[in-house]
């Protein structure tokens, strides 16, 4: 099925669009959002692919972020899909939890039913919408990093990680560092694929960082006014990870600054300004 165009703005001289398209991975209509910059109107331009958290879908970082300049000036063009499956027959948490089911994907492919039947988002991520941007023959997605906050900060890393032929580059803004070992993680985790522990360990960034044979660029900012840093996010297990196995972390602890938006756009122009470095050639 073609991309369905929803809209289209002006941005900093380049195209803020909005697609809809039918996904054969996730089983449901998508919706998934691209900033193309200047230089896509003269020729190819890399890609920076954005995971958002919980509660966002794939318009989140395109209001509030403000990346568009920066990625405008650096000639990248971004691509935001949203965060889970969605529509008519895709479960849901019984309660409408905002950390399980809908905007809560976790960037998994679910073995659990029911969950199983729709909720492969990291096949989505990683091999889908790769293959559904050929359709923009300006983006070359064989110059592809990727980044995301919180729930898709670890996203990013992982699938990153788990992937490291398919990306130059990988950041992140205050990640869920270690699912295994926090209660977002250990409730998406099991609910998505089930009670055994062994089948988690490939979502987990600091496990991954500690056995990764592949060092790529990795940048994190973390704020240490958030107010998720001590329960969720755990950055001391990533930074534990990298020191043990030597891993080049780049990590930045931001003073004041919380988990919101207004973080990420305070410091977005650093994460595309370093993904900039590895994409260019």
């Amino acid at each position: 099925m073609p991309l369905e165009t929803l809209s289209n703005n002006r941005c900093f001289e380049g195209e803020q669009l909005r697609f809809k398209h039918h996904s054969e991975t996730l089983n449901c209509a998508m919706n998934f959002s691209v900033y193309l910059p200047p230089g896509a109107k003269s020729g190819q331009v890399p890609v920076l692919y954005w995971l958002s958290g919980l509660t966002c879908t794939d318009e989140n970082f395109v209001t509030k972020a403000g990346a568009q300049r920066y990625a405008a000036e650096h000639g990248i063009a971004l691509v935001m899909p949203d965060t889970s499956p969605r529509g008519d027959g895709v479960s849901d948490d019984p309660e409408a939890a905002y950390d399980f089911g809908l905007a809560a994907g976790f960037y998994v492919n679910a073995t659990e039913e029911p969950w199983s039947r729709h909720y492969h988002m990291y096949d989505y991520v990683s091999d889908e919408l790769p293959e559904l941007l050929k359709e923009l023959a300006v983006i070359d997605t064989q110059r592809a990093s990727i980044s995301g906050h919180s729930m898709g900060g670890h996203g990013a890393i992982t699938i990153g990680l788990n992937n490291p032929q398919n990306y130059r580059s990988i950041s992140a803004f205050a990640p869920i560092s270690s699912p295994t070992r926090c209660p977002w993680g250990k409730k998406a985790l099991g609910g998505y694929l089930g009670n055994d522990p062994r089948s988690w360990m490939r979502h987990d960034s600091a496990l991954l960082i500690e056995s990764a044979s592949n060092h790529l660029p990795l940048l994190v900012d973390q704020g240490d006014a958030d107010n998720f840093l001590e329960e969720q996010l755990k950055p001391e297990l990533l930074i534990d990870a990298a020191a043990k196995s030597q891993y080049p972390l780049q990590h930045r602890m931001q003073a004041g600054y919380d988990h919101s938006y207004f973080f990420i756009a305070s410091f977005i122009h650093d994460h595309i300004a370093f993904h900039a470095k590895y994409l260019k050639n």
